[in-house]
């Protein structure tokens, strides 16, 4: 699995309201494990990102939902885990929608 600074930065506090040390310790383990890797905003995904933020102006997208675009369409990947609902709305550059899991 590929996540981003700003995403893990939020689940890292989610994890924290709902579950304490221990929740968040369970993603650092998926970290050590290698079973999740940050993926590296460089400029060209930041921008990306920032265009992403503008287009969805009227809709619930934050910097954590931003990057994980970006970074889906970079990587040609079209499923996404997540909760959030409103990732539902979200299309990639190429106009096709995320697969949400669960």
């Amino acid at each position: 699995m590929v996540t981003t600074w700003p995403t893990f930065t939020e689940a890292i506090y989610l994890l924290g309201q709902a579950a304490g040390w221990p929740g968040q310790q369970a993603l650092w383990r998926l970290i050590q494990r290698n079973a999740l890797t940050i993926a590296e905003l460089d400029p060209k995904l930041m921008l990306r990102s920032a265009e992403l933020m503008e287009r969805y102006r009227d809709h619930p997208m934050d910097l954590a939902d931003a990057t994980l675009v970006a970074v889906a369409e970079a990587l040609d990947q079209r499923t996404i885990f997540t909760l959030d609902e409103h990732f539902r709305t979200y299309r990639l550059r190429s106009r096709r929608y995320l697969k949400i899991v669960p």
